[in-house]
């Protein structure tokens, strides 16, 4: 099922609304329906993932382009950009191994559907008013929400998950479908 370019889809939402909570409640729903998926994030500070005074920081203030540090559970590329422009978002996802979903969090100006996390009680202007690429949005109190987009209830991961694949056109089976 894994496809060579997987689609993207993007969560987004203001600063603290809940994006990466929703991400972290979606992938373990999507894993056990079969989905591969991989994560996208964008951040606009600079990314320290070692200590200064660890091995890879120091091979990469030393000069090296990339440096992967690699472990018995898990590897990691870090590129210092130095004066290069920052890939696009379509670079990045080619770097990653096969999936089915990738799932971006940030990247607002790219063109892709994605769905809005907004919580209401915290008062901040939400994107769909002025972002056609929000096709729903997810929400603590879909009640206070004026607009003719789906509104899906923010804990509602069964409806979220659903809404993400129909969108991007994954087929998935339900947990204990299978036949034997």
């Amino acid at each position: 099922m894994i496809s060579p370019k997987p689609p993207l889809f993007g969560i987004s939402g203001r600063s603290g609304q809940g994006k990466t909570t929703l991400i972290e409640a979606l992938l373990p729903w999507l894993r056990a329906r079969g989905i591969v998926v991989n994560v996208i994030k964008h951040s606009h500070h600079s990314i320290e993932l070692e200590p200064a005074h660890k091995d890879s920081a120091r091979f990469r203030h030393a000069g090296a382009g990339e440096v992967l540090i690699a472990s018995p559970y898990r590897y990691a590329i870090v590129r210092e950009l130095r004066d290069e422009l920052e890939p696009s978002l379509d670079e990045l996802a080619a770097r990653l191994a096969p999936a089915d979903l990738t799932i971006v969090e940030g990247y607002t100006r790219e063109s892709l559907p994605r769905l809005e996390v907004v919580r209401a009680a915290l008062a901040t202007e939400p994107l769909y008013k002025t972002d056609a690429a929000i096709l729903a949005i997810a929400s603590d109190d879909p009640a206070a929400l004026a607009t003719t987009l789906p509104v899906l209830p923010l804990s509602d991961i069964d409806r979220i998950g659903e809404f993400v694949c129909k969108t991007v056109h994954i087929n998935f089976e339900m947990p204990g479908t299978r036949d034997n």
